[in-house]
């Protein structure tokens, strides 16, 4: 294929929140045409891409439209109906990552089975059908005890962390262990949460972005900075471990690795995700490419681009504030803009929600620790408010 056929392909995206939009940016940039699928109208993505399907992310209907009208599908989100996106495969449609990466991964049980038989740590975990079987769990693990839904789930939704006996019915509970199957996994006392973007081309090429050491606050990601501070040692366990995870899944596109970093600087794999991450943003302005960028040379043939950090770099978290839920509302933005090193991105979701991600701000600098003070800075000053309509 040529170069001016590899730009003539049609990119169907399922998905038009932040991370859709953001690929859209980078496609846009090299003069792809661009059709997503997404069920609300007025999405981040819909201002920006060629051709919008309103249908929800289990539409056969409208994925088969998306299919039909693009040469290679990819998406921003894991829960998608991925019986749709096998049947399409069958029927020769170019799907990145595949449908089958994609299956075990929502799964995650059969995510962390397929980890562990092939020889990558992650922590102890036990299948849960009944109750019974969490009080089992808590025998072999001991408290704390995190309980988990197979399916679903983010940003901690779908986890329950049970600190003794009496809250084991609680969590079964409120996890809906009798409808849902669940998984019941050892508490790792973590030293800290760490993550690297790896990305793996049509032609086998593997790069993995440098690693980036995670905040978490109510299971909501904060802050990422790069580089980690971390040893050596363990720096290059976690680029092996996201090498071999590529080519364990055979991973086309973007994969985001989130890991724990043990006392020992041992690494467990926490959870997988096959699209750009939220983890992976300060790529944007960090990096040679973009995790985006990156993601869009993948899966469309294309050689894949350095992934150099250019320099020590901080992104926090935009998120809608608490109390607060309407139509968004922007304040701060001209004060945050005053730090010349900072970056500010808003996403354009119209209804702000308690602790909903609205934007983020990436703060680069000569040392980690100057980019992490200005982060901090500009994060206090940039505000997204929810106001009712009167």
């Amino acid at each position: 294929m040529t170069d001016t056929d590899l730009l003539k392909q049609k990119i169907g995206i399922i998905g038009g929140g932040q991370l859709g939009k953001m690929m859209i940016l980078e496609a846009k940039k090299l003069g792809f045409y661009i059709n997503i699928l997404d069920p609300t109208a007025s999405c981040p993505a819909h201002s920006i891409a060629d051709y919008h399907i309103v249908a929800g992310f289990d539409d056969e209907k409208g994925i088969r439209e998306l299919a039909a009208k693009s040469d290679v599908l990819t998406y921003e989100l894991e829960h998608i109906g991925v019986d749709i996106l096998k049947k399409l495969a069958k029927e020769g449609k170019k799907i990145y990552p595949t449908p089958l990466s994609l299956e075990i991964i929502q799964d995650k049980y059969e995510q962390k089975k397929l980890l562990k038989d092939r020889g990558i740590a992650v922590p102890d975990f036990l299948k849960i059908n009944s109750i019974a079987d969490v009080h089992k769990a808590a025998e072999l693990f001991s408290y704390p005890l995190m309980l988990k839904s197979c399916k679903g789930g983010y940003d901690g939704k779908g986890n329950f962390l049970i600190k003794k006996a009496k809250e084991i019915k609680k969590g079964y509970t409120d996890l809906n262990g009798d409808k849902r199957t669940l998984m019941a996994e050892r508490y790792v006392p973590f030293r800290k949460e760490i993550s690297v973007i790896a990305c793996r081309s049509l032609t086998d090429e593997i790069k993995i972005f440098p690693v980036g050491e995670n905040l978490h606050q109510d299971n909501i990601l904060i802050e990422t900075k790069v580089p980690a501070d971390i040893s050596a040692q363990a720096r290059d366990k976690a680029l092996n471990t996201g090498k071999k995870v590529m080519e364990i899944f055979k991973g086309i596109g973007i994969f985001c690795i989130e890991m724990f970093l043990t006392e020992n600087d041992d690494i467990l794999i926490n959870e997988i995700a096959p699209r750009p991450h939220n983890s992976g943003h300060y790529s944007i302005e960090g990096c040679v490419s973009s995790q985006f960028e990156q993601h869009i040379r993948a899966i469309s043939g294309l050689p894949l681009g350095s992934v150099d950090l250019l320099r020590p770099s901080v992104m926090r978290n935009i998120l809608g504030e608490a109390d607060s839920e309407g139509k968004a509302k922007v304040s701060g933005l001209k004060e945050a803009l005053k730090f010349q090193n900072s970056k500010v991105h808003i996403y354009n979701k119209t209804i702000s929600r308690p602790g909903r991600k609205m934007g983020h701000i990436t703060t680069t600098g000569s040392t980690l620790t100057r980019a992490a003070a200005d982060a901090k800075k500009v994060s206090k000053l940039i505000k997204i408010t929810g106001e009712k309509d009167e």
